[in-house]
């Protein structure tokens, strides 16, 4: 476990123009929050860096760290707080090389603890292990289990996230496996009473 216990990250959805940043507001607003995943597909980076620029300030108001997925270049420009790698998405040395020592760099790493100690050897600061359960955000093509987590967190001190259709309900056996973040994103943000009440179920767990 890191020094804080587990905590909390978000992770957008795909559309996150219109109400999403009174969503996220709502969000940050209701309990504490780590980090917050700017996730969005087939734009160009003009776009994404206009789409991003008042959920960044959203974050920056309440001291979330704002992640960039997949894009180093779109870290770069915005001056994100970091960039979350998939395993196609570019090399966490280079990465670090773009972005500078200061960058928070993630990378997925599906069930594999081999793919996370080369990531950690690489200069990662967190992992991503899942999915853990099913989830409509994105096709799985990776299942996790619990002992993956156990198991890391008890031979390193890198931080790991786990992911993969998270909600209230089935999140408690993650937090005792010994994750540092859990990673969420349809469970906030399609809430039937709004993602404040999401946070803030959360964070009970989490407290």
């Amino acid at each position: 476990m890191n020094e804080f216990g587990c905590q909390l990250y978000l992770i957008s959805p795909l559309e996150v123009g219109g109400e999403f940043p009174a969503m996220l507001e709502a969000a940050l607003s209701a309990g504490p929050v780590a980090a917050f995943q700017f996730r969005v597909k087939g734009i160009d980076q003009h776009e994404a860096a206009s789409l991003a620029e008042p959920l960044q300030a959203i974050c920056v108001a309440h001291d979330v760290a704002f992640i960039v997925n997949d894009s180093v270049a779109l870290a770069k420009r915005i001056k994100a707080d970091g960039v979350h790698l998939g395993q196609g998405d570019g090399d966490v040395r280079e990465a670090r090389e773009t972005l500078g020592s200061d960058a928070q760099i993630g990378v997925t790493c599906h069930n594999s603890r081999h793919l996370a100690m080369e990531a950690a050897e690489a200069g990662a600061d967190y992992v991503a292990f899942g999915a853990f359960y099913p989830t409509s955000t994105k096709q799985v093509d990776h299942v996790a289990d619990l002992e993956t987590v156990v198991k890391w967190s008890t031979v390193t001190e890198i931080p790991c996230v786990a992911i993969g259709g998270i909600s209230p309900d089935n999140a408690k056996p993650l937090i005792d496996a010994g994750a540092d973040f859990i990673a969420v994103s349809s469970a906030v943000w399609n809430h039937p009473k709004g993602p404040g009440e999401a946070v803030k179920a959360f964070n009970a767990l989490l407290a």
